[in-house]
């Protein structure tokens, strides 16, 4: 991690803009921020927020580390053919 030092000012409704600190690619990826002090300072740290709806991966242990197993067998190329699951889908 890079260190930085900018001076950055307050605007009249007492903003701060945080587009001198961080690149374009940090803009793009970071929209949110937890802020806290600590020794004096206040830090503003990244945070990714994660839907209801997909956070429950999270709080299952054993269902995330078998999806992190498919990701990285999918990177490795250990793939298996299972056929069609045609027959499977719900027509609306």
């Amino acid at each position: 991690m890079r260190k930085q030092k900018t001076i950055v000012g307050m605007d009249d409704k007492q903003r701060v803009c945080l587009t001198r600190v961080l690149s374009k690619e940090e803009r793009d990826n970071y929209d949110s921020f937890r802020i806290y002090r600590e020794e004096g300072k206040i830090v503003l740290e990244p945070v990714c927020q994660v839907p209801e709806k997909d956070h429950w991966i999270y709080k299952d242990p054993e269902a995330l580390a078998l999806l992190l197993k498919g990701i990285k067998d999918a990177e490795d190329g250990k793939l298996h053919n299972l056929g069609s699951f045609a027959k499977y889908a719900k027509e609306e």
